[in-house]
């Protein structure tokens, strides 16, 4: 790696590694790849993948969650979708070094397809880390960071922001907007940062790094943007924070972004 997420040859480097998933979360690794196999070993599973801080090594103990990706040869259905319910609630029981688990299911089909080609596609070459069967990411291309990757991973923030209002305004505990908060502030600097990305020249995952990166091109915005950055990592339940996000930051961001690269492509 030269710096900036990049390979030596100038295209964005997998971020994450088994070996540098922390000791305090090995354990955990390891039982979610056994009840992945005792789940879907009948045949179900072409492979699976772990992502988010704990293969990038930046995990914090009792805060981190597990995410994990499942590459089914099929289309996942109901049953594979309770299945992979039973995972996340028995991980989450099991280890309180983690808060929470989530499972992504989709079918190698739609991961390999061209309309995922710099999404889904860039996520599991750059972005998951192989945990079980063959890696999807040989037969994905190298990306860079491009115009065309900011598209299509995060040109549809304004398709967002419409029912991140309708939840916001149904939230009636402090635990529904703390969820929201984060999950709203980290899409919000994640497409802030893909917005400048190719202007940049590289990639980071890191929440703090991306609004600062992203304040060097937008320094009206910067402070807004490391605010939001500070929500992805520890959520907050004041309502006037989900508005700041969703009804300012959100819908300013969203209509810089298509200015800039346009809308990601249509989904069916």
């Amino acid at each position: 790696m030269i710096g900036r997420g990049l390979d030596v040859d100038g295209t964005i480097a997998r971020e994450g590694a088994m070996s540098r998933v922390p000791d305090a979360f090995v354990g955990v690794v390891a039982a979610a790849r056994a009840r992945i196999v005792d789940a879907f070993g009948d045949g179900r599973l072409h492979s699976a993948y772990v992502y988010g801080s704990i293969p990038r090594g930046t995990a914090r103990l009792g805060v981190s969650d597990l995410d994990l990706l499942l590459a089914l040869h099929a289309e996942p259905t109901e049953t594979d979708r309770l299945d992979a319910a039973r995972i996340e609630q028995a991980l989450d029981q099991s280890f309180d070094r983690i808060d929470g688990v989530g499972i992504l299911l989709f079918s190698t089909r739609t991961l390999l397809s061209e309309l995922e080609r710099h999404d889904l596609g860039f996520f599991v070459a750059c972005l998951c880390t192989p945990l079980l069967g063959d890696d999807l990411a040989e037969e994905l291309p190298r990306y860079r960071p491009t115009a065309l990757l900011a598209r299509e991973t995060n040109g549809d923030l304004s398709l967002a922001l419409p029912e991140w209002g309708r939840q916001a305004a149904r939230a009636t505990t402090d635990n529904q907007r703390r969820g929201l908060s984060r999950l709203v502030a980290r899409r919000i600097v994640r497409t802030g940062f893909t917005l400048v990305m190719p202007r940049w020249g590289g990639w980071t995952s890191d929440l703090t790094e991306s609004a600062e990166v992203f304040g060097t091109y937008y320094p009206a915005r910067a402070e807004h943007m490391l605010g939001a950055a500070r929500i992805g990592r520890a959520p907050s339940a004041d309502p006037a924070v989900l508005r700041r996000l969703v009804d300012d930051l959100g819908p300013w961001l969203a209509a810089e972004y298509t200015a800039v690269h346009g809308e990601k492509a249509a989904r069916p």
